[in-house]
C-alpha cells in the first residue's frame, strides 16, 4: 500500500478492481492512482482526485504484459500497437531476436536484408520496402529511428548477431562458417559492446543446423542464415562483453546433432557472461514427449546449480494456416525447402512435378511427418477441390486412393497454391502443454510476433492463458500467470522498474474483464504497406490498456494514443 496524503490530483484513477502486482503476491482488492506515467497510489485512493475515472468493479487489474519474442524490428515502423501484440495486453516486447535484424546494414545490402526476412521469418518483402525508412546504417542509429517513430507499445532491442557477422566477416564468409580472426573478433567485440553503449540491453542468435532434420530456418535462396554457420568461440566472444559490462541478457538457440554440447555449450556461456540466458524453444510433441521433459529437468538442474539458463515455452495452441504460396516451415526438408522456393509459377511447377513426389514423399518434415494427414482443408479456391472442404488431408487421401502427399499437393496446384490449409500445433494432447505451463520458472509466449504474418497468430497467448489455461483449464493460479506474464519476463530481459505494479513505477497497466476475456476469429486484414495481407485474431475483454501513464486500448479498441517508448539499458 502507498501514502496518498502528498497527492494533490491522479491523472488516472482506476477504482474497485482485483490487483494482481505481478510479482505472485496474492491479489488485493483495492484502487490505483497515476500521476506522471507513474503509479503513485496502491491501496484506497479519492474517484474525486481523479481527472479521469476507471471503474474497475468486477475487472483484474494487473501490469501489462511484457513478449520476449517478437520480430516487430520492421513492422514497428507502420504498425505503432505492433498488433496482433498489443491489441492483447501486451505493452512490452523485445525486438531483434533470433540474432536476425536490421543494423548495422550497410546500403548496398539493404536489398538482402529484406529478402533475408521474407523467407526466414516470412516477413513481406513489398511491406518492409515500403515501411522501413532506412535511415540507418548503424545499431546505434537504427535506435535513433525507433525513437523517432511514434509508438503505441515500449521496446527493448537485443542486439541481433546476424547483421554484425555479415558486417565484420561479409557476406559470403559468414554464411561459410569462416572463423573470425582475432582481430575480427575484437571488432565484433567493439561493435557489441557500442550498440549496448547506444541502448542495445544484449545479444541475440539462434544456431540451427544447416542441413538435416533440425535444418529449420533458411536464408531466401536455401542457404543458410549466418547465425547458423557462426562459432562457438564468437558466442565466447560475446559472453565475455556482457561479463565485462556485468549488464545485459542473452536469447540464444543451439541446436546440434549433440544434444549434451548444446547443454554444456549453453551453460558455459550463461556462466561465462554471468547474466541470463534466454533458451527458446521448450515446445511439446505429441509423439516425442521426451523432448520437453528433458528440457524441462535440464533448466531445473541449471536452476539448481545457480547457472541463468531460463526457457520461453511455446504455451500456445495456434496453429497454422497456411498456403503452398507462402508455406516455409517445411525446411528441415532438402526436398520441400527447393520445391517451396522461387516464384509461385516455379513453386507450382516443382510441386506439381511427377518427378520429384517420391522425393518429397520419402522426406517428409519432422513437423510433417506425424501430423500431415490431420492437415484440414480449410478453403478450397476452385470447383474441382471444393468437395474437400473441411476434410482432413487423410480424409481426401482415403477418398481419392492416393498417398497423403499428392492428395494435399494435387490440390494445391489445381487452386493455383491458394489453397487454404489449417495444421494443428505439434502438442496435440493438452497433457502435454500443461506440464510446460505448470513449470513455475518457464516464460511464456514465443509469441514470433511481426513474423509469419500469413499464417501464424500466436501473438494471442496472454489472452489464451488467462482465458483458457487459468480460467477454464485452472492449471495455475491468476497470481503466477501474471508473475509469469510480466514480472518474470521483465525481469530476466532487464526491463527496469516494469512488469511490476509498485509506487513510482512506469504505469504500465491492463484492465480486463476475466469473465468475457477471448480470442477473435483468424481473420484476414489487408493493412500491410505494400498491399500485402496478414492474419489476425483480435482480442475482447480489455476494458484498458495503459501504457506509460495513457491510455492506448478503450474496451478493445485503439485509442491512437503512442505513449510507448524505446527502452535503452531496459529504461525510459
Amino acid at each position: 500500500m502507498t501514502n496518498t496524503h502528498s497527492i494533490a490530483r491522479y491523472d488516472i484513477v482506476i477504482k474497485n478492481g482485483l490487483i494482481f502486482d505481478g510479482t505472485g503476491a496474492p491479489r488485493i482488492r483495492g484502487d490505483l492512482g497515476i500521476v506522471d506515467g507513474k503509479v503513485m497510489a496502491m491501496g484506497r485512493v479519492d474517484a474525486s482526485l481523479g481527472d479521469r475515472v476507471i471503474d474497475a468493479t468486477g475487472m483484474h487489474v494487473a501490469p501489462g504484459f511484457v513478449d520476449l519474442h517478437t520480430h516487430y524490428d520492421a513492422q514497428v515502423f507502420w504498425d505503432p500497437y505492433c498488433t496482433i501484440s498489443g491489441w492483447h495486453g501486451i505493452t512490452s516486447v523485445a525486438i531483434g531476436n533470433c540474432g536476425f535484424g536490421f543494423a548495422p546494414v550497410a546500403p548496398d545490402m539493404r536489398e538482402y536484408a529484406m529478402k533475408s526476412m521474407t523467407r526466414v521469418e516470412a516477413i513481406p518483402y513489398d511491406s518492409m520496402k515500403e515501411g522501413m525508412p532506412w535511415d540507418w546504417v548503424s545499431f546505434p542509429e537504427y535506435l535513433d529511428s525507433l525513437d523517432r517513430t511514434p509508438k503505441a507499445m515500449n521496446i527493448l532491442p537485443y542486439v541481433p548477431v546476424g547483421p554484425m557477422l555479415v558486417d565484420v566477416l561479409g557476406l559470403d564468409d559468414a554464411k561459410a562458417g569462416r572463423m573470425p580472426t582475432d582481430e575480427e573478433h575484437a571488432r565484433l567485440a567493439k561493435m557489441l559492446h557500442e550498440s549496448m553503449d547506444a541502448g542495445g540491453c544484449g545479444w541475440s542468435a539462434q544456431r540451427l543446423p544447416p542441413t538435416g532434420p533440425a535444418a529449420v530456418q533458411r536464408d531466401w535462396d536455401g542457404t543458410p542464415m549466418p547465425t547458423d554457420m557462426m562459432n562457438d568461440e564468437t558466442a565466447r566472444v560475446f559472453a565475455r562483453v556482457l561479463a565485462a559490462r556485468n549488464q545485459g541478457v542473452q536469447q540464444l538457440t543451439l541446436t546440434t546433432d549433440d544434444i549434451k554440447h548444446d547443454m554444456a555449450h549453453l551453460e558455459e556461456i550463461a556462466s561465462l557472461s554471468g547474466r541470463p540466458l534466454l533458451h527458446n524453444v521448450v515446445q511439446a510433441f505429441e509423439d516425442r514427449p521426451h523432448v520437453h521433459r528433458r528440457g524441462i529437468e535440464w533448466l531445473e538442474r541449471c536452476r539448481e546449480r545457480g547457472i541463468p539458463v531460463y526457457g520461453q515455452g511455446a504455451t500456445t495452441d495456434a496453429g497454422f494456416t497456411f498456403t503452398f504460396e507462402d508455406w516455409n516451415l517445411y525446411d528441415d526438408s532438402e526436398a520441400w525447402m527447393e520445391a517451396t522456393t522461387g516464384s509461385r509459377e516455379e513453386r507450382k511447377f516443382k510441386l506439381g512435378d511427377p518427378d520429384r513426389r517420391q522425393g518429397l514423399k520419402d522426406n517428409l518434415p519432422s513437423i510433417a511427418t506425424a501430423s500431415l494427414g490431420a492437415v484440414t482443408v480449410l478453403s478450397p479456391r476452385s470447383p474441382s477441390t471444393e468437395q474437400f472442404r473441411e476434410m482432413s488431408v487423410q480424409q481426401v487421401a482415403d477418398a481419392t486412393g492416393k498417398h497423403i502427399v499428392d492428395a494435399m499437393l494435387d490440390i494445391a496446384v489445381t487452386d493455383d497454391l491458394d489453397t487454404l490449409f489449417f495444421t494443428a500445433p505439434p502438442q496435440g494432447n493438452s497433457e502435454l502443454l500443461k506440464e510446460i505451463v505448470q513449470y513455475p520458472h518457464m516464460l511464456f509466449g514465443v509469441s514470433d510476433g511481426g513474423a509469419h504474418t500469413k499464417f501464424l497468430t500466436a501473438g494471442r497467448y496472454p489472452t489464451e492463458t488467462l482465458a483458457h489455461q487459468v480460467k477454464e483449464k485452472q492449471w495455475i493460479t491468476y497470481e503466477d500467470a501474471h508473475r509469469r506474464l510480466s514480472g518474470l519476463p521483465a525481469q530476466l530481459a532487464g526491463f527496469q522498474d516494469r512488469g511490476v505494479l509498485r509506487h513510482e513505477g512506469p504505469a504500465d497497466v491492463v484492465v480486463y474483464d476475466p469473465e468475457n476475456l477471448a480470442i477473435g476469429p483468424n481473420e484476414v486484414a489487408e493493412d500491410l504497406p505494400g498491399g500485402e495481407w496478414r492474419r489476425v485474431q483480435r482480442a475482447s475483454g480489455y476494458h484498458a490498456v495503459i501504457i506509460n501513464g495513457q491510455q492506448t486500448i478503450e474496451n478493445d479498441q485503439q485509442t491512437n494514443v503512442y505513449s510507448g517508448r524505446l527502452l535503452r539499458h531496459g529504461k525510459g
